[in-house]
């Protein structure tokens, strides 16, 4: 798909664009034209994403918390965009157990939120909700959840994700769905990497600093399978999904998986060595008992009807991610134009492989 027949000259909001997904996202819009705000906290450290690309110097961003829905509906209201990108959250596992309130009241609340703007701004066509693949009751099967399976979530954050997920529903069930109501719908994805973040308590930022630092990275959870993909892999879904909402409507609307290729389902510790194998440099130990918070052992996703339905299709081995992914924080202390310069080459080289499926 020509993403740029569709979004240039586009009015795209986007929310939590100073972060990981988001600030790449926003990249990308950028990049084929489209005319993007965004709101969102303001970037953690000088080293995210956000910074890192300079993309304060080629969109709109107005700091605001999604929480506070008269401040949201006042940037709505300012913007009347065509489309609407949700990936403002709270987004770790680890501070939801010393956060929970905040983490439901960002993840859920905000949601909601998030989607009552929209009801209420007469410009939007499309929205696109990001939660999580964590949304799902994890039943510790090997087998890869559906978009029809129950919802669920041992910890704060996961349960967050699947009550965002309802709340999504009953929206889409009760204010959008008839013909001339913005078309909305969920995108799940999860366990993604490449550069630019520098999240705390995730495996690839903690591997990074353990080779700044020069000591070996301590996995938390080496047995732990989860479907690792590279950032760009979930966000061309989210942009062939929204520009599919775009042109053919309601018939698009609701829930969608966004997952990579099954072989790129591994253990944290097959996923760890292969990086330092690729790398040619760190090390990792595995202590014998670690203190840590509940987790899923094993998770999974189903993404036939992203396959077969949207057209879209992962197409990143293991290699090639990890290549992504290393040179991209290889180019971290270059200039914001080099760091822009490099993200883009990456796009086009991914892109070019969508055109050989």
């Amino acid at each position: 798909m020509d993403l740029s027949n569709v979004y240039e000259g586009k009015s795209v909001l986007l929310t939590g664009d100073t972060g990981f997904k988001g600030s790449w996202l926003a990249l990308w819009l950028h990049k084929i034209g489209a005319s993007v705000t965004g709101i969102g906290l303001e970037p953690k450290t000088s080293r995210d994403n956000y910074c890192a690309c300079g993309l304060g110097s080629v969109i709109t961003h107005y700091s605001c918390d999604i929480r506070h829905y008269d401040q949201i509906q006042d940037f709505f209201s300012a913007t009347n965009p065509d489309m609407v990108f949700h990936l403002a959250a709270q987004p770790l596992v680890s501070e939801s157990y010393s956060s929970p309130r905040e983490t439901f009241e960002i993840n859920t609340q905000g949601t909601a939120n998030i989607l009552e703007c929209i009801r209420h701004t007469p410009s939007i066509q499309v929205g696109v909700m990001i939660t999580s693949d964590k949304c799902y009751e994890n039943r510790e099967w090997i087998y890869g959840y559906r978009e029809t399976d129950p919802l669920g979530g041992h910890d704060p954050y996961s349960a967050s994700k699947g009550a965002a997920e309802i709340v999504i529903s009953s929206y889409i069930r009760s204010f959008f769905s008839k013909d001339g109501t913005p078309v909305i719908s969920s995108a799940r994805a999860g366990n993604v990497i490449g550069g630019g973040d520098w999240s705390k308590d995730r495996i690839i930022p903690d591997f990074m600093r353990s080779l700044e630092e020069r000591k070996p990275i301590d996995i938390r959870n080496p047995r732990a399978v989860r479907p690792w993909q590279h950032v760009l892999e979930p966000l061309y879904g989210y942009l062939q999904l929204g520009a599919t909402m775009l042109t053919k409507g309601h018939s698009f609307s609701g829930a969608w998986n966004f997952g990579p290729l099954y072989r790129n389902n591994l253990t944290v510790e097959d996923l760890m060595r292969k990086f330092i194998e690729q790398g040619k440099r760190g090390e990792m130990k595995i202590p014998e008992q670690h203190e840590s918070f509940h987790e899923a052992g094993f998770l999974s996703l189903d993404i036939s009807k992203a396959i077969h339905q949207l057209g879209w299709h992962p197409v990143l081995d293991i290699d090639t991610m990890i290549r992504f992914t290393l040179e991209e924080y290889g180019v971290d202390n270059l200039s914001t134009e080099a760091v822009f310069n490099q993200r883009c080459a990456h796009i086009d080289e991914y892109m070019n492989l969508q055109k050989k499926v």
